[in-house]
């Protein structure tokens, strides 16, 4: 998570200062600095943010007093204007490249002078997506914070290989572990899987052949059964593989989501229901071991047992040593 908008209705105080102690706070607990935008809009706190980190950044792009934490709703008429004109529209959130193209095309270079258009101006043109952004940057609340966010559509799980990957067998492992960790993500969301997609490529950026190919596997039932998941992305990968290609990334994405109250039911030819439920118990207690005693406690024997991720896993030679999670990592004082 890289932001979060947080409403501040009913808290009492200097809200600059409160933001100042949540930011050193955030520091001291989790050792990242961070901006923090404070504005009556979630496009104006975006915005908001977008300046702190400036005016720290770069000094005399915006005042000083603006550096780190930026209160947009403190400011006067004046002041606003002048920080709005200072800002390119482009760096208002939901104006991407092409929008800030157009806008441009027609003398709007700065957020004030959008903010200037008129309104019907700017829906007849650019649509209603863009209107309410206009509309958020003067002031009119028109995004809901969300409380609970809304479950994922789609659930992926792609890796790059800290290596080039040459053999189906070693790819087996990783598309292997792959599914089995979409599969945890799926059924912590309380969903099933009608489709899996399965692809994997050669980097872009190295010589040699290019390789690039993805498949969709069709269901027979929406499931978040782990083994029948697997055996989905195992089935799409051998119908895409070719040997000869060092491989730099694959994934595996399931598609067709719905929640697991929710089931198309079928001709009673077969006692499914009695087996689905039988695995369902049995993805549970896997989860649960997994959670407990770490990843990689339970897997699948296709993940490869005796190799594991030595072949297929990421480099992270950057990766910021695990104090609170690795016995191994946890420092030492010696006095």
């Amino acid at each position: 998570m890289d932001e979060s908008f947080i409403g501040l209705d009913g808290v009492r105080g200097d809200l600059v200062d409160r933001a100042w102690k949540i930011r050193a706070r955030i520091h001291q607990w989790i050792g990242i600095p961070c901006g923090i935008g404070i504005a009556g809009t979630k496009t104006l706190a975006k915005l908001a943010n977008h300046i702190a980190k400036t005016a720290e950044r770069k000094p005399g792009v915006y005042p000083d007093e603006l550096a780190t934490v930026c209160n947009l709703a403190a400011l006067s008429d004046e002041q606003l204007r002048e920080v709005l004109t200072a800002t390119e529209v482009g760096e208002v959130w939901g104006v991407g490249r092409q929008l800030s193209a157009q806008l441009k095309a027609v003398g709007v270079y700065s957020v004030h002078d959008f903010v200037q258009l008129p309104g019907d101006l700017v829906r007849s043109k650019w649509g209603v997506v863009l209107e309410r952004t206009w509309r958020e940057l003067r002031g009119e609340p028109c995004i809901d914070l969300d409380n609970v966010p809304a479950p994922k559509q789609q659930i992926a799980c792609t890796r790059s290989f800290g290596q080039p990957v040459t053999e189906l067998k070693h790819l087996q492992e990783a598309i292997s572990e792959f599914t089995t960790r979409a599969a945890e993500k799926l059924r912590r969301q309380h969903h099933l899987a009608g489709q899996v997609l399965v692809f994997a490529r050669t980097s872009p950026f190295r010589d040699g052949p290019r390789y690039s190919r993805s498949i969709v596997v069709p269901l027979r039932r929406p499931t978040a059964d782990t083994t029948e998941l697997t055996n989905a992305a195992l089935m799409g990968l051998k119908a895409i593989y070719q040997p000869g290609y060092k491989l730099a990334k694959a994934g595996v994405m399931l598609l067709d989501l719905i929640p697991d109250t929710v089931v198309q039911g079928e001709l009673g030819f077969e006692d499914a229901v009695a087996e689905q439920r039988d695995r369902y118990r049995l993805m549970v207690a896997m989860d649960q071991v997994n959670d407990r005693f770490g990843k990689r406690t339970l897997l699948l024997g296709s993940s490869g047992i005796e190799q594991g991720a030595d072949t297929w896993a990421m480099k992270q030679v950057r990766r910021t040593p695990r104090y609170t999670t690795d016995w191994h990592q946890v420092p030492v004082a010696r006095a």
